[in-house]
């Protein structure tokens, strides 16, 4: 039986939490926060402009070796201004639950994600966390770190 992992991050953005949650918020501004070389493209067409709870996105996306596959997540709960969730329904995760938190803090906005994830495969998927999914990971969130701070720069 493979483990459920999970992985925490938190940034401050320079920025108002109406700028913060509208960007954030937006299925059209996830392929600016994720990696060129994974070939990661929306491709539902009725997922509409702004978050809302029942949401379904559907996405191409090619981690490995350039393998496209689909992935379809749901939008489960928004309290707007505070946190929204994704859940994965179909694609390369057994279980891909993503809580984003938002709160305001003296320099702007405080971004919490917190990630738990599980590999099929049982101890196949272990041995696939271990040797570049984890890896894989901190990549596509580094990305998002400092394309972060690209997109909203200090002062």
């Amino acid at each position: 039986m493979s483990k459920v992992y999970s992985f925490k991050t938190v940034q401050t953005i320079p920025c108002s939490m109406q700028t913060a949650w509208d960007f954030f918020s937006s299925p059209a501004n996830l392929p600016k926060m994720t990696p060129d070389n994974l070939g990661f493209k929306i491709i539902s067409k009725y997922h509409g402009d702004k978050m809302y709870a029942g949401q379904i996105i559907e996405y191409i996306v090619k981690p490995i070796l350039g393998i496209p596959l689909y992935w379809m997540t749901e939008i489960t709960q928004v309290n707007e201004h505070k946190f929204f969730i994704d859940e994965q329904r179909f694609g390369p995760y057994s279980l891909w639950h993503h809580q984003h938190h938002f709160k305001e803090v003296a320099n702007g906005v405080e971004m919490t994600d917190i990630v738990h994830y599980k590999i099929p495969f049982w101890f196949l998927g272990d041995i696939a966390y271990a040797l570049f999914v984890k890896k894989m990971l901190k990549g596509i969130f580094d990305f998002r770190y400092k394309k972060v701070i690209e997109l909203f720069p200090q002062g």
